[in-house]
Order: structure tokens, then sequence, then C-alpha cells
């Protein structure tokens, strides 16, 4: 039997059909609308597929339009708008069953060396990820088991998910929370030795969690939900090479949420606190 991580490299490795275009699957499971993160992971897999392979991606920009139907196969078609001498931009759209669920835009880069470097260290310190207990842990330790379709997702989550600060439970405990979330994370199996795969699969997870900043001034992360809540649109910034299956921290605000949309970032760094990628996502929330 595949373990998930596994099963994550497989569903990132696409069909080709045709010359720019990409078929992915897309998993039979009880969501109600296909993961974002799969549709952008695998999206970027059919963007690098028509690069020489020579130039890392340093940067993303995705709009989600319509929620992908789970158990449907998904089409990707590559648009090669640029391939000039330092950067190489492709246009990826997302079709599923002749309509456009998602679009991307992704540019890449010549590696090369810059005249002078500089980050603004980590906004706090947080504690080592081996010291947390994972979210499936927590979960159990407060409910004393998982509900059933909560046991089949951890069974097949492809990342290791740490949360930083403890999770709360009911409106009392979020009582003057601050919208900021961290967790620690990695895949729970290797990935290889592709840095390609890595970049993919962390784009997989960048979507996992980052709404909970968000989230979590206004209701319970693991309570009953009484918002509806939707990815908008997605946009990275690669700034250092990494691995995805080593542990990685990835620290997260809302500067506002207003108009029913709630804009959350996250930086991710590595155990050394170097910053590995940016992250800016809006999110869709409305009263259910």
């Amino acid at each position: 039997m595949t373990n998930p991580a596994e099963r994550l490299v497989d569903l990132l490795d696409l069909e080709q059909i045709e010359v720019n275009i990409f078929r992915g699957r897309s998993p039979q499971e009880s969501l109600q609308r296909v993961f974002g993160g799969q549709v952008a992971g695998q999206a970027l897999v059919a963007a690098g597929r028509t690069t020489d392979g020579e130039r890392p991606v340093h940067s993303l920009h995705a709009y989600f339009l319509r929620p992908g139907r789970p158990g449907v196969p998904i089409v990707y078609q590559v648009e090669r708008v640029r391939d000039g001498r330092s950067f190489t931009t492709r246009r990826v759209t997302a079709v599923q069953q002749g309509r456009t669920i998602f679009n991307l835009t992704a540019s890449f880069h010549k590696p090369e060396e810059g005249p002078f470097e500089h980050q603004l260290p980590p906004a706090r310190e947080v504690p080592d990820p081996e010291s947390l207990p994972t979210v499936t842990e927590e979960i159990r330790k407060q409910l004393g088991a998982l509900p059933e379709q909560l046991e089949r997702m951890a069974r097949r989550q492809p990342f290791d998910i740490r949360y930083v600060d403890r999770l709360r439970w009911n409106a009392e405990e979020i009582k003057g929370a601050e919208p900021r979330s961290a967790v620690w994370m990695r895949a729970v199996g290797p990935l290889g030795d592709d840095p390609w795969v890595h970049t993919c699969a962390l784009t997989y997870a960048s979507d996992m969690t980052l709404l909970d900043a968000v989230r979590i001034p206004v209701e319970p992360l693991w309570g009953p939900r009484n918002f509806d809540m939707a990815s908008l649109d997605h946009a990275m910034w690669f700034h250092r090479p990494f691995r995805a299956d080593e542990w990685f921290l990835y620290d997260q605000e809302s500067p506002i949420i207003t108009g029913g949309r709630g804009l959350a970032r996250g930086r991710i760094y590595d155990l050394q606190g170097r910053l590995l990628v940016s992250v800016v996502q809006e999110g869709l929330f409305r009263a259910l």
C-alpha cells in the first residue's frame, strides 16, 4: 500500500495528451470541491513540463474561478507566453467538463548571483516541531477519537501538520485572539530528489492552512463552521531551494477581512530561519 507522500507524487505526475495539453487525476473524495492546492500544484507541473527544466519557478499568480468536482479528471492547457534570455513565462488554464475552473501564470528565472542579499528574520520564536503534537493527536485528545470522516482524511493526508499554538475549540477560547497562525509542516514520507517535485508539493501544501489566520478571531478552527469559505486567488514567490519533506515553518497572518473577503499572508521558513517562500491569498467568507 502506497503512503500519502507517494500518492501525492503520483497525483502531481500528469499525463501528456497533446503538445501543451496535460491531464491530471482528481481523486474521488467526500469533499464538496477539489482541493485548491491540488489544482495549483498540478497546474504548476503542467507549466514546468513546457520549459527546458533549467529555470526554477520564481513566482506564480492564480485565480480559483469555479469549484472543481472530485473524481473528474482536469485538463491543463499551457500557453507559452515568453521564452527570454533570463525569464520564461507560462499561462495555464485548467478545464473540467468543458468549463474553466482555474488559471495560473508562472514565471521562471535563470539562476544568477545578485549583488546583495537580505531578509527580515521570523517574527517570533517558536517551539521545535518535534516537541509539538500532530493535528491528529490534538483532536484525539479533545474528542477521544477521530470522527470517521476525519479518520479517513488523516490516513490520506500527505503532510504532517503541527500547530505552534494550541487548537481552540469554543467561542470562549478565541476571545481576543489575533489573526495569526503558524504551523510546522513536512511531507509524511520522502519525495525523492527532484527539486521540481518539492516545489509543486509545497505549492499543494501552501493552500492547506493559510486562511486559518482569517478565521481565528471569528470561529474555532475545529468547531462547527458557521461560514462558507473558498479560496479566490493565490500568489507565491519562491526565494530559495528547499525540500518539502523536511520541516518548514508556515507563519501566517491576516491584515484584513471586510466585504466578505479576507486576506492572508504567509512566510515559509526552514529550520535555520531562512525565508524560502512568500505567499498571499484572498478568500471568500459568507455566513451559512
